[in-house]
């Protein structure tokens, strides 16, 4: 298959790459060491059409592809790794989700600021004791009167220190079916932000407290049963992780070739050295390939979802190819990429974390054996045989 850009996607990759240039690459630096959202950023994209790329036109959105989403994030990373983040969060995750699912009543209420840049949207699932098993959630949304009660608590829910709203997956009863989510806004009696923590990253994220904190009926957005349809939109969120962490990779694998042309040692320039050209000979290889991937799992029909089996390959790839060139970046640049005024070391964290969110690369191998093999492999422990009672 031909994975060569159109026509028109290499004009919208044209028109994306000057702005990224112009507006985004000169303050690429001290972004990337900046504490919260870019808001700036977030606007301005909004203001090119950059925010809800693949949404449908009657939505705000662009009416475009995935594969339109996924070439914003590479050619905006390729010009500010930060911003790339802003891309993502308007058009894949939580805001994803919602546009797939919400009522007409819900968009309107919300997505015009999303769309606008103005406000984010964050993902509240992980907890205590419900990482990757997702469904041992135990936050619960118990009906009272019209509406519901929650209780319960959330971690490591990235851009938690600054949305304004909160798509929430809840315990509507038992069981996997009784699984859904709603809406939570930010100022909502009984829902507290607790104190942000920061990832290794430099990003932050906060603990949230549900303590008979009360919402209307009207802010469910699947109510039980929900759990699967919702968890389908992973496949689609694991794009932008992955373009993500393909993006910051070349990033820093630009950024050492350069220095490998330009640096001298022993008298002669660092890319004649052997040793040296390996590494880039390996990099350059393992990206491409990554590439490859993430375009087949992006080249979907319209209205079409892509697999799970091709995501998670596409973000294995993706994380692990652009997490060995940034790293190897580092080392190629010795001291230069170890120091924060370069953009080598932010690359090597950013893609760290992305081998953890959105699916650890143990879960994604998981995933694809079960593919292999045309069979699922449950993960948790075989429950005891009862025992029977003493004759």
């Amino acid at each position: 298959m031909d994975f060569a850009y159109t026509e028109e996607q290499t004009l919208f990759a044209d028109a994306v790459r000057r702005f990224a240039g112009d507006a985004l690459a000169p303050g690429a630096l001290e972004r990337a060491h900046r504490a919260g959202f870019p808001f700036d950023v977030a606007r301005q994209m909004a203001d090119q059409g950059l925010l809800g790329i693949a949404f449908p036109t009657e939505d705000g959105g662009q009416g475009g592809t995935l594969m339109d989403a996924v070439i914003a994030i590479e050619q905006v990373a390729a010009a500010c790794p930060r911003s790339a983040d802003v891309v993502q969060a308007g058009n894949f995750g939580p805001i994803r989700t919602f546009v797939e699912y919400a009522t007409p009543a819900q968009k309107e209420r919300y997505l015009p600021d999303l769309l606008a840049g103005r406000t984010v949207i964050c993902l509240g699932m992980s907890e205590p004791n419900a990482g990757s098993a997702a469904t041992d959630l135990q936050t619960t949304a118990r009906a009272d009167g019209d509406g519901y009660l929650l209780n319960g608590s959330k971690i490591f829910s990235t851009h938690g220190p600054d949305a304004a709203l909160f798509l929430i997956y809840v315990r509507f009863g038992p069981g996997v079916g009784g699984i859904g989510s709603v809406l939570v806004e930010r100022d909502t009696p009984g829902f507290t932000i607790g104190k942000p923590s920061a990832y290794m990253s430099g990003e932050a994220w906060a603990p949230f407290y549900f303590e008979d904190c009360r919402i209307p009926a009207e802010n469910v957005l699947l109510g039980p049963g929900g759990f699967k349809r919702q968890i389908a939109g992973f496949n689609v969120e694991r794009l932008g992780n992955a373009s993500r962490a393909l993006a910051l990779g070349r990033y820093a694998f630009e950024l050492a070739r350069e220095h490998a042309i330009t640096r001298s040692q022993f008298g002669r320039p660092l890319c004649e050295f052997q040793g040296l050209q390996w590494k880039f000979a390996e990099c350059a290889t393992k990206l491409a390939a990554a590439q490859l991937l993430l375009y087949r799992a992006a080249s979907v029909r319209d209205g079409e979802l892509p697999t799970a089996a091709d995501t998670a390959m596409a973000k294995l790839a993706c994380n692990t190819a652009g997490f060995e060139a940034a790293n190897e970046a580092v080392q190629i640049m010795g001291g230069t990429g170890y120091s924060t005024e370069a953009l080598a070391e932010y690359c090597m964290r950013r893609t760290r974390g992305w081998m953890i969110a959105g699916g650890s690369i143990e879960m994604l191998k998981n995933r694809i054996a079960e593919d292999v093999f045309g069979r699922r492999f449950d993960q948790r422990a075989p429950k005891a045989e009862p025992r029977r009672a003493a004759e």
